[in-house]
């Protein structure tokens, strides 16, 4: 369960930089909660739908399965690294309206899906993981944004680092047990 949690903070990074960066856009009313709700249930989502291909795909690539998810995991994770020391898209946002939420929402949770696969390989509700994870970013994007509102996006590139960072050390985990 602790590889889940861990996986599940790691994810939440994207969402959580893009909400800082958010936060330090718009002041508006109800922010934190709307990016809680969207980041939050696709990064529960797409991890759901990542484990049922996976599950679909196992037997015919068992003996690659660690391989391959220890190469997902390292590549999420340094185009997590990389996203982190360049600039991100939300300088680029006019106006945060839902459909933006909706756009960033499913551009945050994509390498989550990937992820996904990870989550066959492991002895766990499949259920729960994706709840702990759905309640992980809505927890990091609501406290995104509210670090936004209250000191700026100095901290936004760091947490995308940090979550590649971890994301590459679960996938060598993976490989090496």
């Amino acid at each position: 369960m602790l590889e889940v949690i861990v996986l599940a903070v790691a994810l939440s990074m994207d969402a959580f930089a893009v909400s800082i960066g958010l936060g330090a856009k718009d002041n508006s009313r109800g922010l934190d909660l709307k990016a809680g709700l969207f980041f939050g249930s696709f990064q529960a989502l797409m991890p759901f739908i990542g484990y049922l291909g996976g599950k679909g795909i196992l037997g015919w690539v068992e003996a690659y399965a660690h391989w391959i998810a220890f190469g997902l995991l390292a590549l999420i994770g340094a185009k997590m690294i990389y996203e982190g020391l360049h600039e991100g898209i939300e300088e680029d946002i006019a106006a945060i309206t839902n459909k933006m939420m909706l756009l960033l929402s499913v551009a945050t949770s994509i390498d989550a899906m990937a992820a996904g696969f990870s989550l066959t390989l492991l002895d766990i509700n499949v259920y729960l993981a994706c709840l702990i994870i759905g309640v992980a970013t809505f927890a990091f994007s609501w406290l995104g944004v509210r670090i936004g509102k209250n000191s700026g996006t100095w901290l936004e590139n760091k947490a995308e680092i940090f979550g590649g960072a971890v994301l590459i050390l679960i996938g060598i985990k993976m490989l090496v047990t």
